[in-house]
């Protein structure tokens, strides 16, 4: 497995809508994408900075994952995410080294990247994210 970049860094947020003129008017940074991604019950937004993305991540069910995340720790950074070549490649690869997966294959997420994420408690509390094209 090779990263070739931190893809994004997802942070957990209460209101996209709320949470958008921070970003755009007091950094300076532009709001390129909003989407829904149903079955993750998120809403998410994105800013460009370098060759890394912020993404902003609204829950659009309090079951969701974001919404659990937001009630129990409330709004903040939610996890790291790394680009790889191959994200199933990656999880086994990780898998073989005893670190215990969120997901065994990859899934689709928002922007249309392959994604899958790696458990907290094995990776120094750190929600961490492989994303792939």
């Amino acid at each position: 497995m090779k990263i070739s970049h931190i893809e994004h860094i997802g942070i957990a947020v209460k209101s996209i809508e709320e949470s958008i003129p921070y970003y755009e008017n007091i950094l300076g940074l532009k709001c390129y994408a909003v989407e829904e991604v149903k079955d993750q019950k998120v809403k998410t937004a994105f800013f460009l900075v370098g060759q890394t993305k912020i993404e902003l991540l609204e829950s659009t069910d309090p079951e969701g994952p974001i919404g659990k995340f937001i009630e129990k720790r409330g709004e903040g950074i939610h996890h790291l995410a790394f680009a790889v070549d191959d994200v199933n490649k990656a999880l086994g690869e990780t898998a073989t080294k005893g670190v215990r997966l969120i997901d065994e294959k990859s899934r689709k997420g928002a922007e249309g990247l392959n994604i899958g994420f790696l458990h907290p408690k094995f990776t120094q509390g750190v929600l961490t994210e492989f994303c792939s094209k």
